[in-house]
């Protein structure tokens, strides 16, 4: 017999044995559905209720250009997450709406993975609130109650934030302002012991008098050359005197110089510092302004944007599902019991057929 003949004839076989045993595969159905249906009526009805909270980006950042709506972006949203999961706003939550008291003997990891799903809507900047209870009323407050407190903590901790670093850059701006006054003292004492308009005048006097000895000198000096013997004495002394006259203004003049050499160099080494201290004082003064006023708007903003409704519809049980699962699982569970039965008659008669047949000969009796 040909390969698919015997496939036909086998699939044929197989059906019609099913058809015969139609009866046991309807029963098995029936006692499945009716257990199910039976078992889900007498479970209590439980409601959903979902609060949707908005992220939004950082006021005055232009998300689209940074980070735009990226993979990376979305993933990191999921932080807040843990804000609404949080175990001790469960706990409060719990202790606020006496659902401890309604579930005694369930400890509190148990009854917040069966009350509280929070997610993040897929491809979206929504975090989604879910919470089931009996009561859709309470479904409703407690969901609305989580969303509102994870608002509260997502701005408390930007607060803290940016309270913390308003406190870094004012300690900037106290030490900028201390070494701001510590400069301008130095300036205001070097002005008062280190005066240089006298050093100045006295160093432009010094200046005329060297240049008047020097024309003195030289007159003096043509005097001695070419006049009587007398007046060339008195000449000669006199330019004697002169040079040094210029000799000595010529070292008060040098130290003068240094004098004010040194006190103009000093001043401008404080002025420097002073300056200094100025631009860095308007640094930090600029940068605790606008930290001040871009305070709360640094990081995502929360906003409930759907505080849901009181639930009408159930969410569990799910009876067409639960009795469709039932149903299923009814029809496979005989099949399958029916193929394996099938198989071990066809195993067997295989095995009787392939069997040796007795002799029916009584023993000793010799062929003739």
């Amino acid at each position: 017999m040909p390969a698919s003949t015997a496939e036909s004839v086998n699939t044929y076989r197989y059906l019609s044995f099913l058809a015969s045993r139609w009866l046991f595969i309807a029963a098995s159905c029936a006692i499945a559905v009716s257990l199910a249906l039976g078992v889900t009526l007498t479970r209590p009805k439980l409601y959903t209720a979902t609060c949707r909270i908005l992220i939004e980006p950082p006021a005055g950042t232009d998300i689209r250009s940074a980070l735009g709506v990226s993979p990376i972006y979305l993933e990191s949203l999921k932080t807040y997450e843990h804000f609404a999961a949080s175990d001790s706003l469960f706990l409060r939550a719990l202790e606020l709406f006496q659902l401890r008291q309604r579930f005694p003997d369930r400890p509190i990891e148990s009854l917040k993975a069966a009350i509280l799903k929070v997610g993040m809507v897929r491809d979206t900047k929504i975090l989604e609130i879910n919470v089931t209870l009996p009561d859709p009323k309470a479904a409703q407050a407690l969901a609305l109650y989580l969303g509102q407190e994870t608002v509260k903590l997502s701005r408390s901790v930007d607060e803290e934030g940016d309270r913390e670093l308003n406190q870094v850059i004012e300690k900037q701006e106290s030490d900028a302002q201390a070494r701001l006054d510590r400069s301008e003292a130095a300036w205001t004492r070097t002005v008062a012991q280190q005066p240089v308009a006298r050093l100045q005048q006295e160093f432009q006097s010094g200046g005329e008098l060297k240049s008047s000895l020097e024309r003195q000198l030289l007159r003096a000096e043509a005097d001695a050359s070419g006049g009587q013997a007398d007046e060339a004495a008195a000449s000669r002394a006199r330019a004697d005197t002169l040079r040094k006259q210029l000799a000595q203004v010529q070292r008060d003049l040098t130290a003068t110089e240094e004098l004010l050499a040194r006190r103009l160099a000093e001043r401008d080494r404080v002025d420097g510092e002073r300056t200094a201290s100025q631009e860095a004082y308007t640094t930090v003064e600029t940068r605790l302004s606008q930290a001040r006023s871009d305070r709360g708007y640094r990081s995502e903003r929360l906003k409930i944007i759907d505080p849901g409704i009181v639930p009408e519809q159930p969410s569990a049980p799910h009876i067409p599902l639960r009795v469709a699962a039932a149903l299923l699982l009814g029809l496979v569970v005989p099949v399958i019991y029916l193929t394996l039965e099938l198989s071990y008659r066809t195993q067997r008669a295989v095995g009787q057929a392939g069997r040796p047949v007795q002799s029916l000969r009584p023993t000793g009796i010799a062929d003739d």
